[in-house]
């Protein structure tokens, strides 16, 4: 029996309710393709089945597979060149300078999908900030994602995600060839902490970053979600530190946000 009307429709709801990711109807050919391995998986004959089962809401696992199908997972290493090039010339001597006294950092990669961002990071201070080398630096990669945020905990990566956007000379000294997989080599996986979290749920009060990245998210949630996000984000952020958007994304809360431009890139501070 073919998918119906009302069954995209209770998936469409269904995503929404789990993870506030907003599809339009437009898009209902996203439920086949993102959602085909799993009903092989599920031996389900169809969408039809699988609307069912979850409508009987007592599989938590298969609902959690589900959201994670459905789930936007597009990340590569030093994605889009600009904000990396304001973290290494502008941002991060600034406020390596600032904390010099307290000799720590702690940043976020938000929505870290499978970490490369988060490993971009640790590479971009390792490299150009060697006067580093005995602080206390902290990298938090987050993701609803709990497959994704099991991948980057083991900081392995295939050749094909390895050749998207790394330089060879970080190729060559952070990771470790294993086969068809290079690793990252231990100091990295030191520096970065894996955790599934839902964006836009509350934040535990002691998080507090001096830097934190949310790279092309933001555009698949509903404006009150956005809000409610950005919100979170001006809780966690330090009074001197700064929030990175994908260069299509603008933190329209002036009231909270102050962005400031830096050649084509643009950075928030808080108000």
């Amino acid at each position: 029996m073919p998918c119906t009307e009302a069954d995209y429709a209770f998936l469409r709801q269904f995503i929404l309710s789990r993870s506030e990711n907003v599809l339009d109807p437009s898009r209902d050919y996203l439920f086949e393709a993102r959602l085909y391995r799993l009903l092989l998986s599920r031996n389900m004959s169809g969408l039809n089945e699988l609307v069912y089962k979850l409508r009987l809401a007592d599989d938590p696992a298969l609902e959690q597979a589900v959201i994670e199908a459905m789930t936007i997972n597009e990340t590569s290493f030093f994605r889009d060149r600009g904000p990396f090039e304001l973290l290494q010339h502008k941002l991060l001597p600034q406020l390596i300078e600032r904390r010099s006294r307290q000799r720590s950092l702690r940043l976020w990669s938000a929505a870290c999908s499978s970490g490369q961002e988060a490993y971009s990071l640790a590479m971009l201070l390792r490299y150009h900030f060697p006067q580093l080398a005995d602080w206390k630096i902290e990298i938090f990669g987050t993701d609803i994602n709990t497959e994704m945020i099991r991948r980057a905990r083991t900081g392995r990566y295939p050749r094909m995600e390895i050749n998207r956007g790394l330089p060879a000379r970080f190729l060559l000294r952070y990771f470790i060839r294993d086969g068809e997989e290079w690793e990252a080599i231990p100091d990295l996986r030191t520096m970065c902490y894996f955790q599934q979290r839902n964006l836009s749920h509350t934040l535990p009060v002691f998080d507090r970053f001096d830097g934190i990245l949310l790279s092309n998210v933001l555009f698949y949630f509903s404006e009150s979600t956005q809000e409610r996000i950005l919100q979170n984000m001006h809780a966690a952020l330090e009074p001197d530190g700064f929030l990175i958007l994908g260069p299509s994304e603008q933190a329209a809360m002036p009231e909270l946000w102050q962005p400031v431009l830096e050649g084509n890139t643009c950075h928030y501070q808080l108000r």
